[in-house]
């Protein structure tokens, strides 16, 4: 299979204020265009060349494994973000609403666990909200570098990019003003909703 760059689901300024055009188009272009890239060279004409990104998470290890995980963590948190005049505010009554009630209180106090686990994580890596099958619970962890809860058997519904490429040009190290602008302004929950009835 050739690894492809999915494109944007909306322009590169779609996300202003909040993340500039000159950052959404370096993060694409030249960061997760790398990886495909990177995954395409490694793998050229290796049995593994066949294989899924999920599979590729899963099972493999070392760069094949890096790369494999950053384009599908890229993915997903492209989808995970939307323009803030297309978003609901919160999760509307649904079953992720339900779901959110269940784990953590309310929807505010899920914001503060994404935030929590933001500023927690050492490093460059990730902040998830997903699905864990073997206890039917929502979960929000930080994982570092490229791991992803695919790994564990969990279902990932949204992410959110810590690596500094996500926010440095920006906000450069004031982390956590980018992670409260995305947890309040573009975190589409509409996209969450349908990851966890899919899951379900």
């Amino acid at each position: 299979m050739d690894f492809v760059l999915k494109p944007l689901p909306y322009a590169y300024d779609a996300l202003e204020p909040h993340i500039s055009a000159q950052t959404i188009e370096t993060h694409y272009e030249k960061h997760h265009r790398g990886y495909v890239e990177k995954l395409e060279k490694m793998l050229a004409g290796e049995p593994l060349a066949g294989r899924s990104l999920e599979h590729l998470i899963r099972e493999a290890s070392g760069p094949v494994y890096d790369n494999a995980a950053q384009i599908w963590n890229h993915d997903l948190y492209w989808r995970s973000l939307c323009p803030a005049k297309d978003r609901s505010e919160k999760p509307k009554h649904g079953l992720l609403s339900v779901r959110i009630d269940g784990a953590f209180g309310s929807s505010e106090a899920l914001s503060w666990r994404l935030a929590a686990a933001a500023e927690h994580l050492f490093g460059s890596g990730y902040v998830w909200l997903f699905w864990r099958p073997s206890v039917e619970r929502l979960e929000v962890a930080g994982l570092p570098d490229a791991d992803n809860p695919l790994r564990s058997g969990d279902v990932p519904l949204l992410c959110i990019d810590i690596w500094e490429h996500a926010y440095y040009l920006d906000r450069r190290n004031r982390r956590d003003q980018y992670t409260d602008a995305v947890i309040r302004n573009l975190l589409d929950w509409d996209a969450a909703e349908q990851r966890l009835r899919a899951a379900l």
